[in-house]
């Protein structure tokens, strides 16, 4: 028998098929391009407020996201703080990265938490609101997810892997007012971006 919060096989399927087959075109409305926050702005250290997925402002913040991040080069995810709001929704699309194994699309949650997390690994990563770093992160391996989808409100819990659970890692602290810089284990773990022309 599972422990009250621990989801079932059967929830965790139904999650990751959901989640799959969301689409942006749920939300009903066309993203606009947002500008990115750079650190040290105040909103990138604030914990964002939990949100009403259904308000239509947050389906519009939804639909931002995605629209700033698909015109990112080398962007997987994008948080609303780093486009200025203080809210705990994110999107996430690390479908064509090379080093993803598991990935459920393109999508954005809203109140996510980990449920569940294991093995921690080290690995570089960077972001658009440190836009001069990268750095090195002991993140879980594998993660348990819980969120709510924006629009419908509908709630998902998904099991992903590797990058994606990086990356949902990453879009989390954001959400709770925290870079990937304030989770290095010092200044020998944080680089110079290199620029390539």
């Amino acid at each position: 028998m599972s422990a009250p919060d621990t989801p079932t096989d059967e929830a965790l399927e139904e999650g990751s098929a959901r989640l799959r087959a969301w689409t942006e075109a749920e939300l009903g409305v066309t993203g606009e391009v947002r500008p990115v926050v750079t650190a040290p702005a105040a909103v990138l250290s604030t914990a964002g407020e939990t949100v009403d997925p259904t308000s239509p402002d947050v389906v519009r913040l939804a639909a931002d996201l995605l629209a700033t991040q698909r015109v990112s080069p080398g962007c997987v995810g994008l948080a609303a703080p780093q486009v200025g709001v203080s809210a705990r929704v994110f999107s996430v699309d690390v479908s064509e990265h090379p080093k993803t194994r598991t990935h459920h699309g393109a999508y954005v949650l809203c109140n996510a938490e980990v449920v569940e997390s294991s093995r921690n690994e080290k690995a570089r990563e960077g972001c658009m609101s440190a836009p001069d770093f990268t750095g090195d992160v002991k993140r879980a391996s594998r993660l348990v997810v819980r969120g709510r989808l924006p629009g419908t409100g509908e709630e998902v819990v998904v099991r992903t892997d590797a990058f994606e659970a990086r990356c949902l890692q990453h879009e989390m602290d954001h959400c709770a007012g925290y870079l990937f810089l304030d989770r290095v284990a010092g200044a020998h773990a944080v680089y110079a971006r290199r620029t390539y022309l």
